[in-house]
């Protein structure tokens, strides 16, 4: 149980890594980064972010290599991010503001994957 314990404490380090290097990349395009790791009942959004006119809830994944981005994502996860995407919406849109869900691809030496629009309501 220690191993995996250690296991867990080193992902979640990552893992916030992962979100300090998705909002810097995020700000130098001209995001504001409204709120970090907003977690409900029906799941988590690492990232919230604004530009313009646009509320985007972004899911991050940080994986060792490129080819592990490729899976890091999966129907599942991206439908617990829309459920706690939607039921936090009401704090963070204004009226005439469109929302939608974001992943943040991350990998060393790879350039910051964004995908726009990556969830449906």
């Amino acid at each position: 149980m220690k191993g995996e314990a250690v296991r867990r404490t080193r992902a979640e380090k990552q893992g916030r890594r992962g979100e300090d290097e998705a909002a810097l990349f995020l700000h130098a395009g001209g995001w504001q980064i409204l709120a970090r790791r907003v977690r409900n009942a029906a799941g988590e959004v690492d990232l919230v972010a604004r530009k313009d006119h646009i509320v985007a809830f972004i899911e991050v994944k940080w994986r060792q290599t490129a080819a592990g981005l490729d899976t890091a994502i999966d129907a599942r996860r991206l439908a617990r991010v829309c459920a706690a995407a939607e039921a936090e919406a009401h704090r963070f849109l204004q009226p005439g503001d469109d929302m939608r869900i974001d992943v943040l691809l991350l990998a060393p030496g790879q350039p910051p994957r964004h995908l726009e629009n990556a969830g449906q309501f």
